[in-house]
């Protein structure tokens, strides 16, 4: 695919003493004026792109502070190799407006508007969130799904035609920033001894299902029950058996690859009824979404006790049981209280020693697995943007279906776990 000439970088800032306008190989000087709004969303009506590449932002008399740019999504290679969108904006100069750490609204007309972080790293963002990539030396920021495809989260097709007007503002100063330091705050080690207050199901991140409307005894999740590199199988794979796990889903890996793994042919877990899903945590696009439906059509033709698992038992796992919780009935508060189990199972290590996550630490991971399905969910036209008041089993059932899942198939699933 040809690379178009790219134009247009501006930025905006209300109440400013001056305006800036830059310029990349790509782009040429932008004449800028002045918006003032303190609205939250932003149509494609308020940008008005001429012939001569000026700019004219919509005015209005709100004394509230606004940052707003607009530029064009380049046709590159990674559009759809990698579901990378390259927005044709020099890094140094957004970071002359925005900074890490700040919330913005990106908007491409007739796609999508996302709300994402800025993030100088693709660690600094849990599997399977969305983010806005901002990486000084560069000529572009990308719009990036972790382990995902961005393209294909908004709709973006081989068939578009670029360049792609896309508009980026200013959501929330800062509201990402808390979020930056708690992952810089979070470690793990592979030692059980290093968890001296936890029972050996928590260190192997072993636990039944529990939330309203789930059976007893149906449901369990865990780490990698064969995987050796954290140091955990041999946990997970006893507790499964005492458990008496009939079948095992495997996010993380194919056969052949589980297979070979040291010690796998005299685990327990090697004596069950076992699916192998190998995807990754890009839980808006295809391949996840194909492997999750196969894992549950799996479920529905095999008998419980049922566990679910990847390698820690974390992001692949925690977004899994999640819907499956909801499906079932659980709370808002029920599901983010499981997601969180998990990760105080493992963080947070310093010096050798875990130490017990802040309530605020807890908080921050819990509004995680609220992002994650809201995105995912939206992607397949259902809302639970009010997470705490929504029917998220209604919900679900309808985010199920659009997956691909039959009526009769949920209705035989839920029976299977109630």
């Amino acid at each position: 695919m040809l690379y178009k000439f790219l134009r247009l970088v501006t930025f905006v800032l209300v109440m400013a003493l001056g305006l800036v306008a830059c310029s990349n190989s790509y782009s040429s000087l932008a004449d800028v004026s002045e918006e003032n709004s303190s609205s939250e969303t932003f149509s494609s009506s308020s940008f008005v792109v001429s012939s001569s590449s000026s700019i004219k932002f919509s005015s209005s008399s709100d004394a509230s502070e606004t940052v707003s740019v607009v530029a064009l999504v380049t046709d590159t290679f990674e559009v759809f190799a990698f579901g990378s969108l390259n927005i044709d904006i020099v890094a140094d100069s957004f970071l002359t407006k925005f900074d890490y750490g700040d919330v913005v609204s990106v908007m491409v007309p007739g796609y999508d508007t996302l709300d994402v972080p800025v993030v100088a790293s693709y660690g600094d963002v849990f599997p399977g969130e969305f983010f806005l990539y901002v990486s000084s030396g560069l000529n572009y920021l990308k719009l990036e799904a972790r382990y995902g495809q961005m393209a294909e989260v908004i709709g973006l097709g081989r068939g578009a035609e670029f360049p792609i007007e896309v508009a980026i503002r200013m959501k929330e100063k800062g509201g990402y920033a808390e979020h930056l330091g708690n992952l810089n705050s979070l470690a793990i080690s592979y030692s059980i001894e290093a968890y001296p207050e936890l029972s050996v199901a928590d260190f192997a991140n072993f636990r039944m299902v529990r939330t309203t409307g789930m059976g007893e005894g149906r449901l369990y999740r865990s780490s990698s029950p064969v995987d050796p590199s954290i140091g955990r199988n041999k946990y997970a794979d006893s507790l499964a058996a005492v458990a008496g796990v009939k079948t095992f889903v495997n996010l993380a890996n194919s056969e052949e690859y589980a297979e070979s793994y040291n010690g796998f042919a005299q685990s327990y877990y090697a004596t069950r009824n076992i699916v192998y899903l190998d995807v990754l945590p890009g839980f808006a696009n295809t391949p996840f979404k194909e492997g999750f439906v196969k894992g549950l059509r799996y479920m529905i033709e095999h008998d419980s006790p049922y566990l679910w698992h990847c390698t820690y038992g974390m992001d692949r796992t925690g977004f899994s049981i999640a819907v499956l919780e909801a499906l079932m009935g659980a709370t808002a508060e029920e599901i983010k209280a499981d997601y969180v189990a998990t990760h105080r199972n493992f963080y947070s290590v310093s010096g050798g020693r875990q130490v017990a996550l802040t309530a605020k630490q807890a908080e921050l991971i819990q509004a995680i697995i609220v992002r994650l399905m809201r995105n995912a969910y939206k992607v397949e036209g259902v809302d639970i943007s009010d997470f705490e008041n929504a029917d998220l089993a209604a919900a679900t059932e309808k985010y199920l279906l659009s997956l691909g899942l039959e009526q009769a198939e949920i209705d035989s699933l839920r029976a299977r776990l109630k």
